[in-house]
């Protein structure tokens, strides 16, 4: 059981962004997301510097340290180190006693994990290497509309008439985004229609590892409200969103190092 009184931190590593998470009695005391860049090694010491320093809580007065994500081994500083599907079905289970299945939605993969009463991997899955399953796809599509990555959620929901991609190919669902607009539709329809071919691409991974309510969608894709929704809609039920989705697996590492140190 974790101490209480001391300071855990976690660190993750992605491959879009870097996330940190300094934590005490169990709670968050402050966190800190930036850009990964192309060096991991960089990345992960400036965000952990980052949060203690918004903390200011000094590296000594550390109890346990952990690091995960894709960039994980590149960390310059000694750390435990877990899985990113161990971590966000951790710091999930942390967020919502009640949640029974976690989708993280990356940069570069999709996961769907079902976990168990304790926050434990019970069974998971990752999508292929297309980027329709990933953060990938919302990237390329906001290049080719120039629109910016936060205004995809709020200008989805405007949509009208959601565009019906025919293919689940992320190269030829761009050239059919090209062909989308110069026949005129609209960039709302378009986003609509993308986060329509996400989500069916994300219910076929969560009903593969049984999933059950109630349903977390963390990662990048929770901070997108139109792909929020037409999950819920695939799905047929509400998915919970933490408040910042992107941090739950530096989240749940802290806790995890929390356990495992004490």
């Amino acid at each position: 059981m974790t101490d209480y009184h001391h300071y855990y931190a976690g660190v993750d590593i992605g491959s879009v962004s870097s996330k940190a998470v300094l934590i005490r009695a169990g709670r968050i005391v402050a966190f800190e997301i930036m850009a990964s860049g192309g060096n991991y090694r960089e990345a992960a010491q400036t965000v952990f510097d980052r949060v203690l320093t918004k903390a200011n809580v000094g590296a000594a007065r550390l109890s346990g340290i952990a690091v995960t994500g894709l960039g994980a081994e590149s960390a310059p500083f000694a750390a435990r180190q877990f899985s990113d599907i161990t971590c966000q079905a951790m710091g999930c289970r942390r967020f919502f006693p009640s949640a029974q299945t976690v989708i993280d939605i990356g940069g570069q993969f999709t996961k769907a994990t079902k976990i168990t009463p304790h926050g434990r991997v019970a069974d998971f899955l990752m999508s292929e290497k297309c980027a329709t399953g990933s953060g990938r796809f919302l990237q390329v599509i906001a290049r080719i509309l120039d629109v910016k990555l936060e205004d995809i959620g709020p200008l989805s929901l405007k949509s009208q008439r959601p565009v019906e991609f025919s293919t689940n190919c992320a190269v030829f669902a761009e050239s059919e985004t090209v062909s989308r607009i110069a026949e005129g539709a609209a960039a709302a329809d378009i986003l609509a229609g993308v986060h329509r071919a996400m989500a069916s691409k994300v219910v076929m991974l969560a009903k593969r590892v049984k999933m059950a309510p109630d349903v977390v969608v963390a990662g990048g894709g929770g901070e997108d409200a139109g792909l929020v929704m037409a999950i819920n809609e695939a799905l047929g039920i509400r998915v919970l969103v933490p408040e910042q989705p992107r941090i739950s697996a530096a989240y749940g590492a802290a806790c995890l190092v929390g356990e495992d140190v004490t």
